[in-house]
């Protein structure tokens, strides 16, 4: 007599075991055996993000207590938003806020189409030698230490003895005071451009070698001349990471390159160079009485507000150029 063959549908669906988790983790151990080097490289930086982004973390409770290195961090009273709201109705206020945005929107403003006009440029020149040499120079500078820039401007635009100005002397006009409340701006962020320049191309240079050469070929061939390639292939190509840098440079609209300013900052200068940055260290360090909760509150303010910059900035990008982010 032969067998009948039931069907698995009289007994009901199969059952299906769940996985385990010995077995889910002895899979990811294999995985982490089998490609170890990539974990060896990400080590590094997981562990400085660890200990000088995340560690610090906890050192924010500072902002909302009355610190006192006697009583130490928990042993410090609790005050909550005190030292925001003392900073936030105090009369420096809105000096420190419009020397800040003044600041860092005009440089953003200045110095933002710089890099990608040299990159625009160095990627129309032909000769290797001349482009390679004017990289270098352009370069070149960014290598040197801020202390050591300052200290070229000083050598430079002193009004005594700066170069600058024993030049005009000789032409016969009366010397500049490059570090005084109406030219501090314009030396802080020109001797910034001359900097930072040829550095911050070197994004825009990468992302225009990823232009395919035939686009220019075939626009060659209709008769365009470079300033139509440029304005039609190239910026369209690197829109997507102009937008990304426009975005994070607004956001950090609120933090000045601090040890640049502090170099440069004198007693005729202060009421133009007196920013959140160097306020907060002076509150903090540098006073008769060190105000530890009170320069902390001021940096943690700032941070808030870029973050909030940040947030706006990228949802305004989003909506005109489709290009954000996150």
């Amino acid at each position: 007599m032969t067998p009948t063959i039931q069907s698995p549908a009289i007994h009901g669906p199969a059952i299906r075991r769940p996985a385990t988790g010995g077995r889910t983790g002895s899979a990811f151990w294999r995985t982490v055996r089998r490609h170890w080097q990539l974990y060896v490289l990400f080590l590094p930086p997981f562990a400085y993000s660890l200990i000088f982004l995340y560690g610090p973390l906890w050192g924010l409770q500072v902002a909302f207590r009355n610190y006192s290195p006697a009583l130490g961090m928990v042993g410090s009273p609790w005050v909550g938003l005190d030292h925001i709201v003392r900073f936030v109705t105090s009369y420096q206020f809105w000096t420190l806020m419009g020397n800040t945005l003044a600041l860092n929107g005009y440089e953003l403003l200045a110095l933002f189409p710089l890099p990608i006009v040299l990159a625009l440029l160095l990627n129309t020149v032909r000769t290797a030698r001349f482009r390679k040499g004017v990289q270098l120079i352009t370069y070149a500078p960014h290598f040197i230490s801020t202390v050591v820039v300052v200290g070229m401007i000083v050598m430079m635009f002193s009004p005594t003895t700066g170069i600058v100005n024993q030049f005009l002397g000789v032409v016969g006009v009366a010397p500049v005071e490059f570090f005084g409340p109406d030219m501090f701006r314009h030396t802080y962020v020109w001797s910034g451009a001359w900097q930072t320049l040829g550095y911050s191309a070197i994004i825009y240079l990468a992302a225009l070698a990823g232009v395919n050469p035939e686009l220019h070929e075939a626009a060659r061939v209709d008769g365009a001349n470079i300033l139509r390639r440029i304005w039609h292939i190239d910026l369209p190509s690197i829109l997507p990471v102009m937008v990304t840098l426009l975005v994070l440079n607004t956001g950090s609209i609120l933090s000045t390159g601090f040890e640049k300013v502090l170099l440069m900052q004198n007693p005729l200068n202060l009421s133009v160079s007196e920013v959140l940055d160097t306020y907060s260290f002076r509150v903090g360090f540098s006073g008769a009485v060190p105000q530890y909760s009170y320069g902390t509150a001021i940096g943690l303010f700032k941070s808030v507000i870029s973050l909030a910059l940040l947030l706006v900035a990228n949802a305004l990008a989003r909506r005109v150029s489709k290009q954000g982010i996150f």
